[in-house]
C-alpha cells in the first residue's frame, strides 16, 4: 500500500464524517463536491477499504472510517499548529495563538485580558477554544491552556498561578424569597443547581461536595456558564468561584454580587495553571500571550482575596 497519502484526502474524510454528505463536506471545506468525491474514492482505493455506505439518509461511515477519524483529527490539529507557527515566525508578536480554557474562565475572566493583549499587539490573532474538556497541548489542539489541574506532561511549560476558591452561592433575591439555609440539612428545602453528566473532573470535585450528587440538583446543566447564569438570575443555589461571585474581572455584563452560602461546610480550592507547549518557547506571539495570561490571572486571584 502506498502510504504517502496527502492531508487533503484525510481532510475530506473528516468533512464527510462531520457533515454526513459530499455536498455538506464541500460547503464546509470550501471546495467543489466532485473534488470531495474524488478524494474519498482515492483514499478508499489507496487504503483498500470501504469508508462509507450510501443510504437514503446520506453517507454512513463504516467501522474503518470511524477508526481512522481520531488519527485524521490528530493530523488536523498538527496542520493547524503548523499554520499558526509559520504565520508567527519572523514577524514579532503577530499571527495566530490558540488558547483553551474552561467555559467559565473563558467567558468571565479572559475577555478583558485578551482585549488588552490585542490592543497592545494589533497584529496578534487569538483563537479562544472554550471547553471543560482538557485539550491536549502535546497534540497541538491548542497552544496555551488555562487549566484547573496540574499538567502531567513533561514537554509543557507550566506556571502555577495560585488557587481559586469555589463555594455555594445564591442571589440576594433568591435568598430573600426562599430564606438562607443555615445547615446542610436545610439544603434539601432549596433548589440546587449542578451538573447533569459527571466527568472525571466532576467526580474528583464531588469528593468535596459532602453528599451533593446529581440527584440532589433540581436544575442540571453540563454547561458551567449556564449554571452560573441560573444562579445569577435567582433560580437557585449553586457552585461559583468566589472572585466571580464578588463581581471581580467579569467579562460579561455587570451583575450584582452573589451571596456565599454555608462556607463552613462547602469550600473547594482549585489550582490554576497556565501551560504552553515547549516548542513555542521561542515564539514571540506565544510568549506575549502566555505572559499576559499569567499577569491577568494573578490580578484576578489577587482581587478575589480582597
Amino acid at each position: 500500500m502506498d502510504t504517502s497519502i496527502g492531508w487533503e484526502l484525510y481532510r475530506s474524510l473528516l468533512g464527510v464524517l462531520r457533515e454526513g454528505s459530499l455536498s455538506g463536506a464541500a460547503r464546509a471545506l470550501g471546495i467543489a463536491q466532485p473534488t470531495v468525491g474524488r478524494h474519498i474514492t482515492a483514499l478508499e482505493e489507496t487504503l483498500g477499504l470501504v469508508l462509507f455506505t450510501r443510504t437514503q439518509a446520506g453517507l454512513l461511515p463504516t467501522e474503518a472510517a470511524l477508526a481512522l477519524q481520531v488519527h485524521a483529527e490528530e493530523m488536523e490539529s498538527s496542520a493547524a499548529a503548523l499554520e499558526r507557527t509559520a504565520a508567527s515566525r519572523g514577524k514579532g508578536v503577530s499571527g495566530v495563538v490558540r488558547v483553551t480554557a474552561s467555559e467559565v474562565v473563558g467567558v468571565e475572566t479572559l475577555p478583558p485580558i485578551i482585549a488588552s493583549l490585542c490592543a497592545n499587539y494589533p497584529g496578534l490573532k487569538i483563537e479562544l477554544a472554550l471547553t471543560d474538556r482538557t485539550q491536549d497541548l502535546l497534540q497541538r489542539e491548542a497552544d496555551i491552556a488555562v487549566r484547573m489541574v496540574r499538567p502531567a506532561q513533561d514537554q509543557l511549560i507550566a506556571r502555577h498561578i495560585g488557587q481559586v476558591e469555589v463555594g455555594l452561592h445564591a442571589s440576594a433575591d433568591y435568598l430573600q424569597r426562599r430564606g438562607t439555609p443555615t445547615s446542610v440539612a436545610q439544603l434539601t428545602e432549596h433548589c440546587l443547581i449542578g451538573f447533569d453528566q459527571p466527568t472525571p473532573f466532576i467526580r474528583e470535585v464531588a469528593k468535596s461536595m459532602r453528599g451533593l450528587d446529581r440527584e440532589s440538583f433540581s436544575l442540571r446543566a453540563d454547561s458551567s456558564v449556564a449554571q452560573l447564569a441560573l444562579i445569577r438570575c435567582g433560580a437557585g443555589i449553586g457552585f461559583c468561584q468566589v472572585p466571580l461571585a464578588r463581581g471581580v474581572a467579569s467579562g460579561t455584563v455587570a451583575s450584582p454580587p452573589l451571596v456565599r452560602v454555608l462556607p463552613e461546610f462547602y469550600t473547594l480550592k482549585l489550582d490554576i495553571w497556565i501551560t504552553m507547549h515547549e516548542g513555542l518557547r521561542n515564539s514571540p506571539s506565544a510568549k506575549a500571550t502566555f505572559d499576559a495570561l499569567v499577569l491577568g490571572m494573578e490580578k484576578y486571584l489577587g482581587a478575589g482575596l480582597l
